[in-house]
């Protein structure tokens, strides 16, 4: 790899991002990360071996800027890198919630920006990145963004205006599994169950459905028959969650995260 990458705010995803890099090929010499505490730098520094700089520098020296602050901070940020930012610089954010335009305003005329909604599963590889062009991004650059987030799980393209959307599903998604595991659970040990048995009884079904889901090409409705006997236990079940409103509910919570994602994209944080 010729290009030189810079992860601004390695935080969880940053690390993951790098780390990911480096396994598909990148040269660490070619990657530069900022981080705010000193000592954060120095173990990211032992760790991948790359060079270590402030966040002005690596406007100037990277040709790509991958900024992975949390969205509160990026107005901070960009107050100090957009002197610093060459129009010919590609610019990815992953910051939940800020629109293109937030960038493009405060960037030299016609750089260009992606912005990609990434979840926390790419810190095991398995995560699911949405990218977006900005006014002045082509598809090349898409390509660049989906090559390097690609190396953490799998990419998707959406226009922007699907951004908040995404992020409601599968920015905002794993919470969603990991409520409901640890309801599961709970329900387990009502049951009579241990703890950690209920656990790995919950955690292995879904793995195993998300595989199945993943690689049989069936609709989850199908799948869910397959296991659906005739008054037996899980119509059952299927009927106490109906009565419950868990479907209606789970709509509602998704509207619920769509909304925030908006209200972040307009300033109201």
């Amino acid at each position: 790899m010729t290009q030189k990458v810079a992860v601004l705010g390695t935080g969880k995803i940053g690390e993951a991002l790098l780390s990911g890099m480096i396994r598909g090929g990148w040269s660490p010499s070619d990657l530069l990360v900022t981080a705010r505490r000193p000592e954060r730098a120095a173990q990211l520094r032992e760790k991948y071996g790359v060079e270590t700089v402030s966040n002005a520098e690596a406007a100037k020296a990277a040709d790509t800027l991958i900024l992975t602050v949390k969205p509160q901070d990026m107005g901070t940020l960009m107050d100090e890198l957009a002197p610093h930012v060459p129009a010919d610089r590609l610019v990815i954010s992953g910051a939940a919630g800020i629109p293109t335009s937030f960038f493009e305003e405060r960037l030299a005329p016609n750089t260009p920006v992606v912005r990609v909604m990434p979840n926390t599963p790419a810190l095991v590889d398995e995560g699911m990145s949405v990218i977006s062009a900005g006014t002045h991004a082509t598809a090349e650059h898409l390509a660049h963004a989906e090559e390097i987030f690609g190396r953490v799980g799998k990419t998707l393209r959406v226009p922007e205006s699907q951004q908040d959307a995404c992020t409601a599903l599968s920015g905002s998604g794993p919470a969603y599994f990991y409520f409901l595991v640890e309801a599961m659970t709970d329900a387990g040990i009502l049951l009579g169950l241990p703890r950690d048995k209920a656990h790995d009884l919950i955690v292995q079904a879904a793995i195993g459905a998300a595989v199945m889901l993943r690689d049989s090409g069936e609709h989850p409705v199908k799948l869910r028959e397959n296991v659906t006997s005739p008054a037996g236990t899980t119509i059952n079940a299927i009927r106490e969650l109906e009565n419950h409103g868990v479907r209606a509910a789970l709509i509602a919570a998704l509207e619920a995260a769509r909304d925030r994602s908006r209200e972040l994209a307009s300033g109201n944080g």
